[in-house]
C-alpha cells in the first residue's frame, strides 16, 4: 500500500518536468554557431591574395582575387549569415520555451563575439593585403587594422562594465544601441565580401566606396554604441556616491542625546518647615 501511494506521488512530479531535449536545443544552436565560426575563419584565412592589375582579365576579374577564392568568399558570406540567423533563432526559442540557462548566458554572447569579431580581424588580416598600381599597399576589404582593434576594445569594454554592475543587481541588457550595432555589423560582413567577390575592389570605383563606406559606418556605429553603457555605468556611480554622501552626512548632523551629569543632577529641596510649626507661615 505504501508503494503504491509513493508512485501515485511520484507520478505528477515526473509529468511536470519539461523535456529536457527541448531545452537543450537553443544551447545546441549555440555550440553549432561556434563550430561554424570556426569554418568561416578558417576559409577566409584560404584566401589567396595577387596584385590588382590595371585591368582584370576574365578568368581573374577581380584583378586580386582568384576564381576559387571568390566560391570562397561566397561560401565563407553564407555560413556568416547562417550564423547570424541563428543567433536570433537561439535566443527567440529559449525564451518560448523558458529553457534560458547559465551556459546559455556564457556561451551565446561569446559565439556572437566570435564569429563577427573573427570576421573583422581576418578581413583586416594580411590575406586582403594587396598591392595595387600607382597607390602601393591597400586592404582590399577596406577594414583597417585599427577598426578591428576598436572594435575588439569596445567588446572587451561593455562586457567589463556588463560583469561588474550586473553583479550588483543594475540592469545592463542590450540597448537599441548594441541591437543596432549587431544588425549593422551582421549586414556589413557578408557584403564586404560579396563585394570583393563580384566587384571590382580596386582604387576609384564604385565598389570601392561602397566597401569604405561600410567599413568606416561599422566602425563609428560601433565605437558609439558603447557610450550608452559608459553613460549608465557613470549615472550608476554618481548616485552610489551620493547615496553615500547623504547617509555619511545624515549620521554626522545627528546629535547623540546628552545623558545628565553627576554634578546637574536635582538636588533634593530642603523643607525649611520643621514639623507642624512652618506650615502657617507666607
Amino acid at each position: 500500500m505504501k508503494a503504491h501511494e509513493m508512485r501515485m506521488q511520484a507520478r505528477p512530479v515526473l509529468q511536470a518536468q519539461p523535456p529536457s531535449r527541448k531545452l537543450q536545443v537553443p544551447n545546441l544552436i549555440t555550440m553549432s554557431r561556434v563550430l561554424l565560426a570556426i569554418v568561416f575563419i578558417w576559409l577566409l584565412g584560404t584566401i589567396n591574395t595577387r596584385a590588382l592589375g590595371a585591368e582584370p582579365t576574365a578568368v581573374d576579374r577581380l584583378g586580386d582575387l582568384s576564381h576559387a577564392s571568390a566560391a570562397l568568399l561566397v561560401t565563407a558570406a553564407c555560413l556568416f549569415i547562417v550564423g547570424a540567423l541563428s543567433d536570433a533563432l537561439d535566443g527567440h526559442l529559449a525564451r518560448k520555451w523558458k529553457a534560458e540557462s547559465k551556459f546559455g548566458r556564457i556561451m551565446d554572447p561569446f559565439a556572437d563575439k566570435f564569429l563577427v569579431l573573427g570576421a573583422f580581424i581576418m578581413l583586416a588580416g594580411p590575406g586582403f593585403t594587396s598591392i595595387a598600381e600607382g597607390v602601393g599597399r591597400i586592404q582590399v576589404s577596406a577594414i583597417s587594422g585599427w577598426m578591428a582593434v576598436a572594435m575588439v576594445a569596445r567588446e572587451l569594454l561593455v562586457t567589463s562594465i556588463r560583469g561588474a554592475y550586473e553583479a550588483e543587481g543594475v540592469d545592463f541588457s542590450a540597448g537599441w544601441s548594441g541591437k543596432a550595432k549587431m544588425v549593422l555589423q551582421s549586414v556589413a560582413v557578408p557584403a564586404i565580401l560579396l563585394i570583393i567577390a563580384f566587384g571590382d575592389p580596386r582604387p576609384d570605383t564604385n565598389a570601392r566606396t561602397l566597401l569604405v563606406l561600410l567599413a568606416w559606418a561599422t566602425t563609428i556605429v560601433t565605437i558609439l554604441s558603447a557610450f550608452p553603457y559608459i553613460g549608465r555605468a557613470l549615472q550608476h556611480t554618481v548616485e552610489q556616491q551620493r547615496k553615500l554622501i547623504q547617509a555619511f552626512g545624515s549620521q554626522k548632523t545627528r546629535k547623540p542625546t546628552a545623558s545628565p551629569s553627576p554634578k546637574s543632577a536635582a538636588k533634593p529641596k530642603r523643607n525649611k518647615a520643621k514639623g507642624g510649626q512652618g506650615k502657617g507661615r507666607r
